[in-house]
C-alpha cells in the first residue's frame, strides 16, 4: 500500500479558540467541509479515544470515513486515525495564532491509497483536486468562525 501526503493552510480572522471550537463542533461539520457530515459515535468527541464517523458524498452515493481522535490539545491541535475500509491513515488540524491577531489553520493528511495500482496511478490526478477541495473547506471554516 502506498502513502499519500497532502497539506493545505489558510488564514482566519478569528482567534484559535474560536476556530478550534467551530472545527470540533462535529454536528456542524457539514457547514464548512464540502459534501461531508460528521457525528460522534463513541465518547464525548472532545478527547482522545472518542470516535467519529464522517460521510462524504451526495445522497446515498459516497463513503463513510470512521476515525478515532488520537490527540486533543485545544485550541491548537486535533489529530485522528482514519479506521475505515476506504480511508486509512492519519489526519491533523493545527490552529495557530498569527502575529497581529487571527489564526493560521493547517490541515495535514497522510493516507494509505486505496485501490492498489489504480490508486497509485490516479493519485497524481486526484491530489490537485483534493487540495482545492480541502483548501476551499478551510476557507469556509475560516469564514464561519468569523461570524
Amino acid at each position: 500500500m502506498s502513502h499519500s501526503r497532502i497539506s493545505v493552510a489558510v488564514n482566519a480572522a478569528a482567534s484559535p479558540e474560536r476556530v478550534f471550537a467551530v472545527l470540533t463542533d462535529w454536528p456542524r461539520h457539514d457547514e464548512w467541509m464540502i459534501l461531508t457530515s460528521a457525528r460522534v459515535t463513541e465518547g464525548d468527541g472532545r478527547s482522545a479515544g472518542s470516535r467519529l464517523a464522517a460521510f462524504s458524498g451526495v445522497g446515498p452515493f459516497g463513503f463513510l470515513d470512521t476515525m478515532e481522535i488520537t490527540r486533543w490539545d485545544p485550541p491548537n491541535t486535533v489529530a485522528v486515525r482514519h479506521t475505515g475500509r476506504l480511508v486509512r491513515g492519519t489526519g491533523v488540524f493545527h490552529v495557530l495564532p498569527r502575529a497581529g491577531g487571527g489564526s493560521s489553520i493547517l490541515w495535514k493528511e497522510e493516507l494509505d491509497l486505496p485501490f492498489g495500482p489504480v490508486g497509485r496511478l490516479g493519485w497524481p490526478l486526484a491530489r490537485p483536486l483534493s487540495a482545492v477541495l480541502l483548501r476551499r473547506s478551510l476557507r469556509r471554516l475560516a469564514d464561519l468562525s468569523a461570524l
